[in-house]
């Protein structure tokens, strides 16, 4: 697949070409929850947990539910099927071809039928003032390492609503990952309005320290990663309070549904790296 598809309203098309009225509530405030996911052998991978997730964030925001699974599979299949990427593993290794994955976004917008301005409709949400897109690009997991900065400016609000869902909100992922390169890193850190670290700009953090793999408490405003999820789950990980500076022998990867980073330095000070990083991401897909 060499470029994105895109679907709304029964429409499928180039995502440049495919249009969202002006008035829509996720375009001027964004005012939406939306969810990522992995397509690996012409399959979403953890679709039930990240729908799940989608939902819940949904109604934190008092929202009506996005459209259900059963809505969602058969759209699916013809986005995998029409995008390329329904090979399976087997017959791609069989082709001696990489097997090929996909990013696939699914939206969700409290349309703008309300009057200008932040106010909602009053009422039981309606789903008809809501909106559904979703697009479908290429994407290759990655397992390279990458230098961190600590953000200066930019920190997680422990206490927001808003910390626990996956909103279009994006802006100060962007501003953190902007600071980071800008002092010669590749990825932003994020500390919490509790001081401690909370997250990447678009991962969970994860650190190994004497043994034990370490992610940050739901407490901390990181979000409800679903892998984040599954190593809990698992009991793979436990959660725990970790401050800025790196203890000796300490692993840190960032973790999330499309790449596992490791971490090879935070603030210009080095770490011991890692090299279990897919293998660690590819356990956690298989459920």
């Amino acid at each position: 697949m060499s470029s994105t598809l895109a679907w709304i309203n029964g429409t499928w098309g180039d995502p440049s070409e495919l249009k969202l009225p002006l008035s829509d509530r996720g375009l001027q405030l964004a005012d939406g929850v939306f969810e990522t996911v992995l397509i690996r052998g012409g399959e979403p991978q953890l679709l039930q947990a990240h729908h799940a997730r989608w939902r819940d964030g949904a109604t934190t925001l008092g929202m009506a539910p996005p459209p259900s699974l059963e809505v969602l599979g058969p759209l699916l299949r013809e986005a995998i099927q029409l995008g390329g990427l329904n090979d399976h593993s087997a017959t791609a290794r069989s082709r001696n071809t990489i097997e090929r994955h996909g990013a696939l976004r699914l939206n969700w917008s409290r349309d703008g039928a309300a009057a200008r301005g932040i106010q909602v409709p009053a009422g039981e949400p309606d789903p008809a003032l809501h909106r559904f897109w979703f697009t479908l690009s290429a994407h290759q997991p990655s397992f390279a390492a990458v230098r961190t900065w600590i953000s200066r400016h930019e920190r997680r609000n422990a206490t927001s609503r808003l910390s626990h869902c996956k909103t279009f909100a994006y802006g100060q992922a962007i501003q953190a990952r902007r600071e980071a390169i800008e002092h010669g890193a590749d990825e932003g850190l994020l500390l919490s309005t509790t001081g401690e670290l909370c997250c990447g700009s678009t991962a969970n953090l994860l650190v190994q320290r004497q043994g034990q793999w370490l992610t940050p408490p739901l407490s901390s405003g990181c979000l409800p990663g679903v892998m984040r999820a599954q190593l809990l789950k698992h009991e793979l990980a436990q959660e725990a309070s970790i401050h800025a500076q790196p203890e000796p022998g300490d692993c840190w990867l960032l973790i999330n549904s499309l790449d596992c980073r490791v971490v090879s330095a935070v603030d210009r000070h080095a770490l011991t790296t890692t090299t279990q990083a897919e293998e660690l991401w590819g356990a956690l897909l298989k459920g």
